[in-house]
């Protein structure tokens, strides 16, 4: 995934197209249609939809072929909570036990699957799909990447190791392939989960892989099961943070200051979106339910562009 000043460009070129999945899914439910089918399509279209950007902008901007992101996806409906995701973004269940074993433990399971060559298993269903191609997977410097470039198996974009036809010259040797590219190396194709919700399910944690690179997922449940609801995304992002920066020898002042560009090099960008699931109000055929948007990279909070859908 880029980062840095990519980190920019992808936020302003996958917009109108994250924008396009959640038109997808607020048809859907329209047409009383969430399904694993509805998130599969968005995802399509999605996909579809940037790389057609791609296809009408490489030429002035040879890098956008290179723009990638993760996408996980939750949608709760009718009681049952879908999840849909590429890349290694994890969505994370809080449940207080089982509902045969009733206990005032908190505990953590893993709803999606991390989709990075870091994972042996990632690695071998890239050497599955690509038998004739013995760089698929390459050591680097320590760490597994795909073709030596990427880590994750799984994302929106990252058109130039999808297509031949957006391969980047060697003037671009941190994107550039040594041989033409086959076949696709990445796939769009999100893995979807299924869940019918329990009164014992508390919340859901989503993040990006930088929240989990620092804490498990059962500390992370423990955080958002011992502290208030208000601020309790922002209190697992500087745990977070504290912790990278204890690994360098630092405080989280000190790790504050560092310029984003150089933070890079401390820890992975961190995105948590925590979801309080209230089964009162799920048993509610119509229930209200307070609505906020936040929009990225503004600090900014208003009415949700996509009200139309959620009335």
């Amino acid at each position: 995934m880029p980062f840095g000043q990519d980190l920019v460009m992808k936020s302003v070129f996958m917009k109108p197209e994250l924008e396009r999945l959640i038109l997808c899914l607020g048809v859907s439910r329209e047409r009383s249609c969430i399904s694993e089918e509805a998130l599969r399509a968005a995802f399509s279209a999605t996909e579809e939809g940037f790389l057609t950007l791609v296809r009408r902008t490489c030429g002035l901007k040879p890098l956008i072929a290179a723009v990638g992101s993760c996408c996980l996806v939750g949608v709760i409906w009718k009681g049952t909570l879908l999840i849909a995701n590429v890349g290694d973004s994890r969505a994370v269940l809080g449940s207080m036990g089982s509902n045969n074993n009733r206990s005032n433990k908190i505990v953590a399971e893993q709803l999606t699957s991390d989709h990075n060559a870091a994972l042996e298993e990632v690695r071998q269903e890239l050497r599955s799909l690509h038998p004739d191609d013995s760089h698929i997977v390459v050591l680097k410097h320590g760490v597994w990447r795909i073709k030596g470039i990427i880590q994750v198996s799984r994302s929106i974009g990252d058109a130039y190791l999808k297509r031949p036809e957006f391969s980047l010259d060697p003037s671009f040797p941190r994107f550039h392939l040594a041989e033409e590219l086959q076949r696709p190396v990445l796939s769009a194709e999100p893995c979807v989960y299924t869940r019918v919700l329990q009164t014992s399910d508390k919340f859901v944690i989503f993040a990006s892989d930088g929240l989990w690179e620092q804490m498990t997922n059962q500390q992370a449940v423990e955080i958002v099961n011992k502290h208030p609801r208000p601020g309790i995304a922002r209190r697992l992002v500087r745990r977070a943070i504290t912790i990278a920066a204890k690994k360098r020898e630092m405080n989280y002042d000190d790790l504050k200051k560092v310029e984003r560009g150089v933070r890079r090099f401390f820890h992975d960008d961190i995105t948590v979106v925590v979801i309080f699931i209230d089964n009162e109000l799920l048993m509610v055929e119509k229930a209200t339910v307070p609505e906020l948007s936040i929009k990225g990279f503004s600090h900014t909070v208003g009415p949700s562009k996509f009200s139309i859908f959620l009335s």
